[in-house]
């Protein structure tokens, strides 16, 4: 089956896929995560890491042995095959500059899925996380037939606070010790959006609010 999004956007299946919005900022492009991604994903990871290690999910006890990224990228390619999970590189003008993944991608009753993502510092504030989220948005509603996608944040995390008011999430309150992070488990905000929020899509919603505030 092929399906078709606004502005030109034509897939035949769900994954791999790729996405693009030509924006004031550049050109932003969601696509497959690659082998080849691993040196410059380990570089960015490495000189980002005491601006993402912060916000980011531990697990709890004692620390599992470190993988490589290529066992990394064939445990998220595993999950994107089975369906559940999309994992998005985040380019800027050709340049690799963060990670988008989709994840706990439900149907049935919930037709639900949760938004993670991460950016190198250098582009922050760029519009760059924005724009992602709202094409990765626009995919699971439009293509896959969500109903509902969601992001948590830690309240203490301002830049992601700011990419929710920007793209018009819904504040769905207060998760208490709802993810383990550096050793505690840090309470989260939820916001959520459903199809009946955007109506018009949420990339369509951003570009309004960028073109008119210059974000």
């Amino acid at each position: 089956m092929t399906h078709k999004l606004a502005r030109g956007w034509v897939v035949s299946r769900p994954w791999p896929v790729t996405l693009r919005e030509d924006g004031p900022s550049g050109t932003v492009v969601l696509r497959p995560l690659r082998r080849k991604d691993g040196p410059e994903w380990l570089r960015l990871r490495s000189t980002n890491a005491s601006w993402l290690e912060p916000w980011e999910a531990t697990s709890p006890g004692e620390r599992p042995a470190a993988s490589t990224f290529g066992d990394y990228l064939r445990a998220l390619s595993t999950q994107a095959r089975a369906g559940t999970t999309l994992p998005f590189a985040v380019e800027l003008d050709g340049a690799l500059v963060g990670q988008l993944t989709v994840s706990q991608i439900v149907y049935g009753s919930l037709c639900s899925a949760s938004i993670g993502y991460w950016v190198s510092r250098e582009v922050a504030g760029r519009g760059v996380i924005p724009t992602s989220v709202a094409m990765a948005g626009d995919y699971c509603l439009a293509v896959l037939g969500l109903h509902r996608i969601e992001i948590n944040i830690r309240p203490e995390n301002g830049p992601s606070l700011r990419v929710v008011e920007k793209l018009g999430f819904r504040d769905e309150g207060l998760r208490e010790r709802y993810l383990h992070i550096q050793g505690h488990w840090r309470d989260h905000r939820t916001f959520a959006l459903t199809t009946e929020d955007v109506p018009e899509g949420l990339l369509a919603r951003w570009q309004r609010v960028r073109d008119g505030d210059g974000a």
